[in-house]
C-alpha cells in the first residue's frame, strides 16, 4: 500500500491540528496503521496505532489524552487529531502500515511496520 500523509503546518502552543494519511494501491482495511514521529536529533517515537477495523487504539505516553487516532476505511484514510499541542510535539510525522495483522490487534513497535509514507512537518511555536 502507498501512504500519503498531509495536514502538517505551523501552529501555536495549545492549538489543535489534524493529520491525514491516505492509502492507495491495496485494500486499506487489511492494514493496521500508526503514526510515528521524529524530532531533530531524537529517535523515532511511536505516537499512535489503530487496528484494521479501528476498534482498538494505542498511544504513546507523551500524547495520551491529547491525541486521537481514527480511521475511515471507506475513504482509505487514517487521521491523527492533535490537541493541546506543545513545543515538544514539533517533529516530522510519518504514517506507517502493516499487513497480516490479526483482527483487533495493533502494531506495538514501529519497526514492525512494513509500509511507510513520506513525512509531514508539524511545528509548534511558543
Amino acid at each position: 500500500v502507498q501512504l500519503q500523509a498531509s495536514g502538517g503546518g505551523l501552529v501555536q502552543v495549545g492549538d489543535s491540528l489534524t493529520l491525514s494519511c491516505k492509502g492507495s494501491g491495496d485494500t486499506f482495511s487489511d492494514y493496521a496503521v500508526g503514526w510515528v514521529r521524529q524530532a531533530p536529533g531524537k529517535e523515532r517515537e511511536h505516537v499512535a496505532a489503530i487496528s484494521r477495523a479501528g476498534r482498538v487504539t494505542r498511544y504513546g505516553d507523551s500524547v495520551k489524552g491529547r491525541f486521537t487516532i481514527s480511521r475511515d476505511n471507506a475513504k482509505n484514510t487514517v487521521y491523527l487529531r492533535m490537541s493541546s499541542l506543545k513545543p515538544e510535539d514539533t517533529a516530522v510525522y510519518y504514517c506507517a502500515a502493516r499487513d497480516r495483522v490479526v483482527t483487533g490487534a495493533v502494531v506495538t513497535t514501529f519497526t514492525q511496520y512494513n509500509n511507510w509514507g513520506q513525512g509531514t512537518q508539524v511545528t509548534v511555536s511558543s
